[in-house]
Order: structure tokens, then sequence, then C-alpha cells
């Protein structure tokens, strides 16, 4: 039996928090390392490390700080199997987060993406920016 909520984050929430340690997105993953299990998947993990290694970001943040955001995630998140399938986002792409939410049974996806956003909830998922995940998880 679980007792602690499972949550996903979309890999541009997690850019945002690696890159900008005290920024909303930081906070969220901050609250949710606290209190709920952090949920990935081999293709969520797959698409954050190639995001957060472009060359694009060095500006913000060393390679190796990120490399080290990278090893953090893979050591606190938990690895879910999905065997659920989602085709319901504009944006292809992002069907994997919802994906990965359902197969978990996880109670929400955190993201700033309004074609996750905007299909709130999701087969029960709650889908809410981190702002809203903050505020929630403080009631």
């Amino acid at each position: 039996m679980r007792f602690v909520e499972r949550v996903v984050f979309d890999t541009s929430t997690l850019v945002s928090a690696a890159l900008r340690v005290e920024s909303t997105p930081a906070q969220a993953f901050r609250k949710a390392l606290a209190g709920h299990e952090i949920c990935t998947s081999p293709d969520t993990l797959r698409k954050l490390e190639n995001v957060l290694l472009r060359a694009k970001f060095d500006r913000y943040l060393d390679r190796s700080e990120r490399s080290a955001f990278l090893d953090l995630y893979r050591k606190v998140t938990t690895s879910c199997d999905v065997r659920e399938s989602a085709k319901a986002c504009r944006d292809p792409k992002d069907d994997k987060f919802l994906a990965l939410a359902v197969s978990c049974a996880a109670v929400v996806l955190v993201s700033s993406d309004h074609d996750l956003l905007d299909l709130h909830p999701f087969r029960g998922v709650a889908i809410m920016t981190p702002a809203d995940f903050l505020e929630h998880r403080r009631r």
C-alpha cells in the first residue's frame, strides 16, 4: 500500500527549476521532494537530459551543474513502467507525460505548458502550474 502521493513534472518545469533555484518551478520541485514521490520514465528522463544539456543553457548554468541536477533527479525519482498510452495533447511530444501520469497513478502533473494545462483534468490526474501546485499543497 502506498501512502505518498505521486507527482510528475514536465521537462520545461524541471529545466526552469534547474536553471533558477529560487524560481517558482524550483520551489514546486522542492515541495514535491519533501512530501511526494516524483515519478519519471525512460522517455521523460531522456527528454530532460537532451534538453537540459543543450549548449544554449551554458550562459545560465554551467554544464557540470546541470549534470549534477540530472544526477540528483535520477536518485530522488521513481522510474515507472508506462503501460498506458495517451494521444490527447495538441503537441504529441507531450503525450509521454500524460501516459506516465496515468500509468503511475499520479495525483498531479506539474507543467507550465498550455498544451498540457488545457487538458486538466486528464483521466483523473490534475494538471497544474508550479504556482498552483505550491498553493494547492499549502492547504
